[in-house]
């Protein structure tokens, strides 16, 4: 459980520190990486949305066992990303810095993925718990 925790709050800070300078960063992104940003709605509404994850990141490392279930969306939300990158990279259609960012939620895709796994006895703990309270 303890694992789980400090993986998800690692992450969730991590990720708050890396997204969120991207709301100030657009020009000096389509200057380093043409072509500028043409639909800026997409760019603002992926760190939002980005962000947004971090915090359920940082919700689940207070309480694993009772979020439990959003492990599961999170490792998804890591390999969506990695995943593809990997993928254009071997293409030759993606910088390698942003391989190194993929590497990085591959990583923790496989913490959340070792995480769900240590909570599972806890939850099954708990819930015989319940069961035997209930039943006396």
């Amino acid at each position: 459980m303890k694992l789980a925790r400090w993986i998800f709050t690692i992450a969730g800070i991590y990720g708050l520190i890396v997204l969120f300078p991207n709301y100030f960063l657009e020009a000096r992104i389509g200057h380093d990486n043409p072509p500028a940003i043409t639909h800026v709605e997409y760019f603002y509404g992926f760190v939002g949305l980005a962000l947004m994850w971090q915090v359920v990141f940082l919700l689940i490392g207070r309480d694993p066992a009772r979020y439990r279930p959003l492990m599961l969306a999170g490792i998804g939300e890591k390999v969506v990303f990695a995943v593809p990158a990997a993928v254009l990279y071997l293409q030759g259609r993606l910088a390698p810095v942003v391989l190194a960012f993929a590497a990085i939620d591959a990583l923790l895709a496989i913490g959340f993925t070792i995480s769900w796994f240590a909570t599972r006895d806890t939850v099954v703990r708990d819930k015989l718990r319940v069961r035997t309270a209930t039943a006396n």
